[in-house]
């Protein structure tokens, strides 16, 4: 058991305001403890959580309730003097799972190595870099034409263009260690250190030069998000920092003063972002027609707002209560009307292609929207879909949701992945994740012959790639 970090003195329990408050993990070890006012937020507390493990992704829980750093100790009753919080440890599993550029794969195996197949120019061809992906492999991330893994060590090993950012040189000493999370806009990429810093290379346009606001950039970040050119990074302090295309929202200028604190999500389309407020509000900026502007839903989008997510130029916000509010290109998912008694309560997630939309309801069902050839239109499969479901996954212009039973339904352009006919024998059960490139999908089956799963899938599942 790791020593106990004493943050802070004994607490003189008569000090009014005061709390004494211990972390402690799931196994009972305590990780800290100290005397906090009942005015701080939880953000010392997270802080101190992460340094204690900074690989791995942390949860602070009260009870049943997950806590954000933005919340403050006053939520505690006040005749509360000492109190527990449990820090919930995670990493990236080392299960095979895939991912995807438009015309790539790469999987994680279980053994943490790492395997590409697909267009040898896109990173499908992985054999310069072999060595460095036999072991340790947690995450994959891909822009267009690259992909960028990270090791168990903090390490960062890319491969594909170089002018995308597979030639990762220029960075490479700040790559060596620390990385907890990779970001990828279309030729550039963002990381996270777990020191908060940021790094970014590749084309200096698309975000890949971010020297001009490096000074906001040296600590406390706690995530990047990204559109087709630019960046945003979410701070410990619930403020964001923009860069990369000012016409794909990295100016965020025009709200910079909501944009200050309380932000505790960031999510993009092609050329916008929208934040979402710890309040439940949501802040959006970038190309107005790619959802930048939110004017025309503005009194829905004040408050109770969980989670937002983006097709190519329209988001859908999902509220506490269920329901669905979306705005931007009409055509891409920005007009739900036609769906809307279905979106008004119940919903969990939305994921969105190119331009539709799919929403998974409390019940298992699915309810979509956009266009009708990117999978707008389910009418084909509607019976298969009216319960089960556990996710969905998009392609450019299809989709395709896994079902509790294991099983997968298709729907879509049928040259996108929308028609899985060719291998609906091997869709039938066992598969537990279902991802997509931009013209094909991957499954991972359960029964340990997930690699060769995915190859196969890959391989007729309308787009012939070869495995590098």
């Amino acid at each position: 058991m790791a020593a106990t970090a004493v943050i802070r003195k004994a607490p003189d329990q008569k000090a009014e305001g005061m709390l004494h408050i211990s972390l402690v993990g799931v196994g009972g070890d305590k990780i800290a403890e100290g005397t906090w006012h009942r005015s701080c937020n939880m953000l010392e507390l997270f802080r101190i959580a992460r340094r204690s493990k900074p690989r791995l992704q942390i949860q602070l829980l009260y009870g049943s309730s997950k806590l954000n750093s933005q919340m403050s100790l006053d939520f505690l009753d006040r005749n509360l003097e000492c109190v527990s919080f449990t820090v919930y440890f995670s990493k990236a599993a080392k299960r095979a799972q895939p991912f995807s550029l438009g015309t790539a794969f790469a999987a994680i195996k279980e053994d943490g190595s790492a395997v590409t197949w697909g267009e040898a120019a896109y990173g499908g061809d992985s054999s310069s870099v072999a060595d460095k992906l036999k072991k340790g492999i947690v995450q994959v991330a891909g822009n267009l034409n690259v992909f960028a893994a990270v090791k168990d060590d903090g390490s960062v090993v890319t491969w594909g263009s170089a002018a995308c950012g597979g030639d990762s040189s220029s960075v490479a000493e700040q790559l060596q260690e620390g990385v907890v999370q990779v970001a990828e806009a279309s030729h550039a990429f963002a990381v996270v250190k777990e020191d908060g810093s940021v790094v970014t290379w590749g084309d200096a346009a698309c975000g890949g030069d971010s020297s001009w606001v490096a000074d906001r950039l040296h600590e406390d970040v706690g995530q990047v998000t990204r559109t087709y050119c630019a960046f945003a990074a979410v701070k410990d302090d619930g403020s964001v920092v923009t860069w990369g295309s000012a016409a794909c929202g990295g100016d965020s200028s025009s709200v910079a003063d909501k944009l200050q604190e309380g932000v505790v999500q960031v999510a993009g389309t092609s050329n916008a972002f929208a934040a979402v407020k710890e309040d439940g509000s949501v802040v959006t900026w970038g190309d107005a027609a790619c959802g930048g502007d939110s004017s025309s839903v503005a009194d829905r989008l004040q408050e109770g707002v969980v989670k937002v997510a983006g097709t190519s130029n329209a988001f859908a916000a999902v509220k506490d209560d269920g329901s669905v509010v979306t705005w931007g290109s009409a055509a891409c998912g920005g007009d739900s009307s036609w769906v809307a008694d279905k979106l008004q309560e119940g919903v969990v997630q939305v994921t969105g292609n190119y331009c539709a939309s799919a929403a998974v309801k409390e019940n298992g069902s699915i309810v979509t929207w956009g266009i009708a050839f990117c999978g707008g239109d389910s009418s084909s499969v509607a019976e298969q879909l009216q319960e089960g479901v556990v996710q969905v996954a998009g392609t450019s212009n299809a989709f395709a949701a896994v079902k509790d039973d294991g099983s997968v339904v298709t729907w879509g352009n049928a040259a996108c992945g929308g028609d899985s006919s060719s291998v609906a024998h091997k869709l039938q059960e066992g598969v537990v994740k279902v991802a997509g490139t931009s013209n094909a999908f991957a499954a991972v089956k359960e029964d340990g012959s997930v690699t060769q799963m995915m190859v196969v899938t890959a391989l007729r599942w309308q787009t012939d790639f070869k495995r590098a």
